[in-house]
C-alpha cells in the first residue's frame, strides 16, 4: 500500500537535502519516505535525482523521482544495481542541486515566455539546456524580439513567489489556467500559483513546479529557434546563453 508523503520542497524550492525515514519498498523497487526534498516527476518538469545517505556513509543512488498512484504519493526510484534500505531506516537526503537549479531557472523562464507570448498553451517541456513551450498561435513573430522582451524582464529582477488557493477557487475562476492540456495540479486541497511581480503585476498561473525567487536568477537566455506544429500551433525552443554564443551557463 503506497503511502502520502510531505513534499518538502512545495514549501522550499531551495531545499537540497533533508532526513527522512523508510515507510515502504515497492516490488519495482521504488522507495517511500515519510518526508522528502525530491520533486517528482510532475507538469512537464523532470523529477530530481540525487541520492541517499546511510547511516554507515553509504549511499543509494536515485536515479529519478516519481509520482504514485495520486500526487499526494512519491516514490524515491534507485538507480540500476542500488542496495535496498530497510522500512524505518533513517536516512538523508540528497537532490542533485546543480541539476535542479537549472530547472528551476528554465521552468520560471517558460512562465516569463507565457507572458511575452499571451496564448494558450497547448503543451511545454522543461529541460536542464532546452525547454519548449508551445502555443496555440498562428501569428508570425520574431525570435529575437521575443528573446529581448525575455531577457528585458529577467533583467528587471522581478520576485517570484508562490501563493497558495483552494481547489474551489481554482474551479471558479477558470481563467488564470493558461495551459489548455495540461491539468493545473489540483487534488490535495489547495493549489500553488507562481506569481511574478509585486502583487502578481507580471504574471499568476497554477503550476506545481519549482522556481527560482528572483527573474534575474535566470540568467542569460535566449528563444533558439521558433517550429510551426500545426496551422495554429507554435513551438518556441528555450536555451540558457545569448544566441551569439550559445553557450549554456
Amino acid at each position: 500500500m503506497t503511502k502520502t508523503v510531505t513534499a518538502l520542497f512545495r514549501e522550499d524550492f531551495y531545499l537540497s537535502t533533508c532526513e527522512a525515514s523508510v515507510t515502504g519498498i515497492l516490488e519495482d523497487g521504488g522507495i517511500e519516505l515519510d518526508q522528502t526534498c525530491f520533486y517528482a516527476t510532475s507538469g512537464g518538469q523532470p523529477g530530481d535525482s540525487g541520492f541517499l545517505e546511510r547511516s554507515d556513509g553509504s549511499r543509494i543512488d536515485i536515479a529519478v523521482a516519481r509520482h504514485g498512484a495520486t500526487k499526494d504519493v512519491i516514490i524515491h526510484m534507485p538507480a540500476e544495481g542500488q542496495p535496498a534500505p530497510a522500512v524505518g531506516e533513517k536516512l538523508v537526503l540528497h537532490i542533485d542541486w546543480p541539476r535542479r537549479y537549472r530547472l528551476m531557472r528554465m521552468h520560471t523562464a517558460c512562465h516569463l515566455l507565457s507572458v511575452v507570448c499571451p496564448f494558450p498553451i497547448t503543451g511545454a517541456a522543461v529541460g536542464e539546456d532546452e525547454s519548449r513551450v508551445d502555443f496555440d498561435m498562428s501569428e508570425t513573430i520574431d525570435k529575437d524580439e521575443v528573446t529581448a522582451a525575455l531577457q528585458k524582464l529577467i533583467d528587471e529582477n522581478h520576485p517570484v513567489y508562490l501563493q497558495w488557493i483552494t481547489d474551489e477557487e481554482l474551479a471558479s475562476n477558470p481563467g488564470i489556467v493558461k495551459s489548455k492540456n495540461v491539468r493545473p495540479p489540483v487534488g490535495l486541497g489547495r493549489v500553488s500559483l507562481v506569481c511574478i511581480g509585486e502583487n502578481s503585476a507580471i504574471d499568476s498561473q497554477p503550476c506545481g513546479g519549482t522556481h527560482v525567487s528572483e527573474t534575474q536568477e535566470v540568467g542569460a537566455i535566449h528563444i533558439a529557434k521558433i517550429e510551426k506544429k500545426g496551422k495554429e500551433n507554435r513551438r518556441f525552443r528555450i536555451r540558457f546563453g545569448t544566441a551569439d554564443d550559445r553557450q549554456a551557463i
